[in-house]
């Protein structure tokens, strides 16, 4: 039983397309606290750092979230990992779908916010391919 006084978040990636962890995507986070009498809803976000994810799709070394936070955000880079990929393997590369504006993937960033309590770990896996993604709370 955790007697932490704030959250913790881990996140990896794994490329569909491929059946393989996407190395090399950065991903950046950032928090924020609760209601206030001075931000009604919620905080401002406060970018607190990023990392990239290594051969495994992981990033092992995100920052340590603010105590009070009550909302995440993962922002994932997912564009320049996506025209590397091609790039590196373009004899195998799907046909473009989207070839009106010439890019490997439709989605050129993917941006995740969720809810967190103080003391729980939230595992959040992005499942990602050219044309789609998709997340969940793991464990």
């Amino acid at each position: 039983m955790s007697t932490s006084t704030t959250a913790s978040v881990s996140t990896h990636i794994l490329d569909t397309s491929i059946g393989r962890p996407a190395e090399g995507v950065a991903v950046r986070l950032a928090a924020r606290a609760g209601r206030s009498a001075h931000h009604g809803q919620g905080g401002d976000w406060q970018t607190l750092g990023g990392s990239a994810t290594d051969a495994d799709g992981r990033c092992k070394d995100l920052p340590a979230l603010p105590e009070g936070t009550t909302h995440v955000r993962l922002d994932f880079a997912v564009e320049t990992y996506f025209e590397k990929k091609q790039a590196a393997a373009q004899q195998d590369a799907p046909a473009l779908r989207d070839s009106e504006n010439a890019r490997p993937v439709f989605f050129p960033e993917v941006t995740i916010t969720f809810a967190v309590v103080p003391g729980e770990h939230y595992h959040v896996p992005l499942l990602l391919n050219p044309f789609g993604y998709s997340v969940y709370r793991g464990s």
